[in-house]
């Protein structure tokens, strides 16, 4: 009995344990997949040469930010000049309103992401759960509003937003942002709710558990994976949109991160230094929010694909 409550242990190698075993080229050419030594080359260097295009602008931007003065363009193909310096992003951190700009944006970005999340999530549920009338028609009218363009909504947000009292604020900007990206988070929760069995909510609602508290505690925390892509996509939206904000923000002050590097940008010269200092430093809070939720990005971009 005691040999059977004794857990087996099975160690499988991993790609680095069968490299030290048999060298790296033996590996790649013998032992690595099934696919043959040709292909395989062939599919890296096409990974290295897209990875290669992928970073260049990256590269280049890096580049141009470490420059002195404001020279965009250089015969010079160093990826760091000899006379690098750090001035530009001085200038950017301690002459302009950058921290106005970034809290500005995190503070409309935010907002937007919660508020557009919140009403997606429970108008997802209710196009899920109940069949009311109006049902299919409202879902349909929602995916076609995702077909008309993003510059033609822009007069009636002005007016809309005008009437309301709300534009050249910081709200009206959100509402706006809201608006635009729901419908098709709407479509991603609720393809996503579509796949929980009700009788998971049936059930909490045996023991006692009120509708909304089923929603709550069952339904959300179960669709975490949705709810990140849904947050993700509009903090995207939000964070990099330049027109719609060109539009209903006129005050400096209220200036989100591309008004401000926008006006960087003068008639007859531009501080392409300060420019891309700015530009790569604003894409920092981006790539942490990517990389923090990486693990319910991987699992929501394959939801819908398979319904058990």
């Amino acid at each position: 009995m005691s040999n059977m409550n004794q857990q087996v242990s099975i160690h499988l190698p991993t790609r680095m344990d069968l490299i030290k075993k048999h060298g790296f080229f033996r590996w790649y050419f013998h032992t690595a997949r099934g696919d043959s030594p040709f292909k395989r080359t062939l599919v890296h260097i096409a990974l290295i040469v897209l990875s290669f295009i992928a970073a260049y602008p990256v590269m280049r931007i890096l580049t141009v930010s470490i420059r002195p003065g404001d020279r965009l363009l250089s015969t010079s193909l160093a990826l760091i000049p000899a006379d690098a310096t750090w001035d530009s992003y001085y200038k950017v951190l301690f002459e302009r309103d950058f921290f106005i700009w970034l809290w500005n944006s995190l503070l409309i970005t935010a907002s937007t992401s919660f508020l557009g999340v919140f009403i997606a999530s429970t108008a997802a549920y209710s196009f899920s759960r109940w069949n009311f009338p109006g049902r299919t028609s409202g879902l349909i009218f929602l995916l076609a509003t995702q077909m008309i363009p993003a510059t033609m909504l822009m007069v009636p947000i002005y007016i809309i937003s005008s009437m309301l009292g709300i534009l050249n604020t910081w709200k009206g900007l959100v509402v706006a942002y809201s608006v635009t990206s729901v419908p098709f988070s709407i479509w991603i929760l609720k393809g996503y709710y579509d796949t929980i069995p009700v009788e998971l909510e049936q059930s909490a609602m045996v023991d006692g558990a009120t509708r909304m508290q089923a929603f709550f505690r069952i339904i959300l925390p179960l669709s975490a994976p949705a709810l990140a892509i849904a947050f993700l996509f509009n903090f995207t939206q939000a964070w990099n949109d330049y027109l719609l904000a060109r539009i209903m923000l006129q005050k400096p002050e209220l200036y989100t991160w591309p008004l401000g590097l926008q006006s960087m940008q003068r008639q007859f010269q531009t501080q392409w230094g300060e420019f891309s200092a700015g530009a790569l430093m604003v894409s920092v809070p981006v790539m942490i929010l990517f990389l923090v939720s990486s693990k319910w990005l991987i699992s929501g971009l394959t939801l819908g694909s398979v319904k058990g």
